[in-house]
């Protein structure tokens, strides 16, 4: 998560971080990388974000994303 105004990173998560369980590459790991992002969203008190999906198509693993990050609170 960046802020934009700032042009600062805010939280970040990925699947090649150490302690990340599952293969990195596939769409259950990327609904896992959303719910940790939202995990550390809200432990730094960020509960809503505005999602910018790069020009990619909204299936797949950018859906699983957007999807486990809702699952972990973070509203759009």
């Amino acid at each position: 998560m960046i802020d934009d105004t700032t042009g600062n990173t805010l939280v970040s998560a990925s699947s090649l971080e150490k302690g990340f369980e599952g293969n990195g590459g596939n769409v259950e790991a990327a609904k896992k990388v959303g719910q940790a992002l939202a995990q550390r969203a809200k432990d730094k008190g960020i509960g809503a974000v505005v999602f910018d999906r790069g020009g990619y198509l909204y299936h797949g693993r950018v859906k699983a994303l957007a999807d486990g990050a809702r699952e972990g609170g973070l509203e759009f």
